[in-house]
């Protein structure tokens, strides 16, 4: 009776939980999946006819009657994940280092760092991109402060670049990199450390072979967390890439606002996602045998 009553209680508490998720993300992901296997229709919308032809345009076979075969669509997805391994690369570089210079500072400063880390989520993405984009132009400040200072003669042609969106991104998805690497350094064991020295181990032997493996978890999670978004990201692309920088999410975001081809645009979107499960995936299993190992 207990063991009867206990899953009676967790079907009431679980309950209204499962039906929000089920109707807020499975619904929608099963009508994606399902749009994606749709004719097109000829003024928008979507035709109820299996038509699997969105796939392969992604990877440059169309149907072979109306469109020829180019790679255009899997250079950009080239393209967005190629960017979203550089940013990874970027934000990494700069925060796994600041974590650790954070962890040796007293608790309070820590603290006080590690909020002004989060404070700018408290301002609006698109004002803070715009704010990139006063720096960035070519009479923007960080030309206008190079000019004035010599180092360089003309501006730079930065903003509407590759360069411009990195820098954008790396801004936006800092936080999200630096959490997890930070967490994992603060539970780093500094015993763990003075042994390797005492053993006679370098600075840099210490820190590849017992600093780096021990802090690993918050490394993948950091990196997932920051690739994923970046992958998807179609806001600062369109302020700071302009039409010079086409990634998948703003190609996304075209197929369903302004072509009107919805079955392509929800056939990008469930490759996008599937690319993304494979990188949870990963990451979950390598997670798993770090715990699991002795």
């Amino acid at each position: 009776m207990a063991v009867k009553r206990d899953r009676t209680r967790l079907a009431v508490l679980l309950g209204p939980v499962s039906l929000v998720l089920g109707i807020c993300f499975i619904g929608p992901l099963a009508v994606m999946i399902i749009f994606s296997f749709l004719e097109p229709g000829l003024y928008g919308g979507v035709e109820w006819n299996f038509y699997h032809w969105s796939y392969g345009r992604i990877l440059g076979w169309a149907d072979g009657e109306w469109e020829d075969f180019d790679w255009v669509y899997a250079e950009i997805f080239g393209r967005s994940a190629r960017l979203a391994f550089i940013n990874v690369l970027i934000t990494l570089a700069i925060c796994y280092p600041a974590a650790l210079w954070v962890r040796g500072l007293q608790r309070r400063w820590r603290m006080f760092v590690v909020f002004l880390i989060t404070l700018p989520f408290f301002v609006s993405l698109v004002v803070r991109l715009f704010a990139w984009v006063l720096i960035l132009r070519p009479t923007g400040f960080l030309n206008y402060g190079l000019v004035g200072l010599g180092v360089i003669e003309e501006p730079l042609d930065l903003i509407f670049t590759e360069t411009a969106v990195l820098i954008g991104m790396a801004y936006v998805l800092l936080p999200f990199m630096f959490l997890p690497v930070y967490a994992s350094v603060e539970k780093l064991d500094r015993s763990l450390v003075e042994v390797s020295s005492d053993l006679g181990a370098s600075s840099f032997q210490t820190f590849c072979r017992v600093t780096v493996p021990l802090t690993l978890p918050g490394i993948a999670a950091g990196s997932v967390l920051v690739f994923i978004p970046s992958l998807g990201n179609f806001i600062v692309p369109d302020l700071l890439g302009g039409a010079k920088v086409l990634m998948i999410g703003n190609l996304i975001e075209q197929q369903f606002l302004s072509a009107r081809n919805w079955p392509f645009g929800a056939a990008l979107s469930v490759m996008m996602m599937a690319v993304m499960f494979l990188l949870i995936l990963i990451y979950l299993r390598r997670i798993g045998r770090m715990q699991t190992r002795p």
